[in-house]
């Protein structure tokens, strides 16, 4: 059975369902040197922007961008559009301008 796009999804308990940005697989360092995407890396984890969130959900809200090991993930399509549905313990960090913290980091 397909899903409608038009069919109204809500997103249940502590479950978020975020966006990867699209990206070339090529990543570069700050050194400036060119990481292939076909190079192993151990345990990246990876940010991805909040897009619908459960009722039970507090440390985040949609847009956030929020940091999730690739291994606790499953994907999802909705209307054409591949997602990442992930529990809220899955959570590493979660980045947005709304947070006020005093540990010096800034990404």
């Amino acid at each position: 059975m397909a899903v409608d796009e038009k069919l109204p999804i809500k997103m249940l308990n502590d479950r978020l369902l975020v966006k990867i940005p699209d990206k070339d697989g090529e990543r570069r360092s700050s050194g400036g040197i060119v990481i292939p995407a076909t190079a192993q890396i151990a345990k990246r984890l990876v940010w991805a922007e909040v897009v619908a969130l459960g009722q039970n959900v507090r440390s985040a809200e949609v847009g956030d961008q929020v940091l999730f090991s690739p291994d606790d993930r499953y994907e999802v399509e909705v209307g054409g559009k591949d997602f990442v549905m992930l529990r809220e313990r899955d959570l590493h960090a979660v980045a947005a301008t709304r947070i006020e913290t005093n540990t010096g980091l800034y990404l």
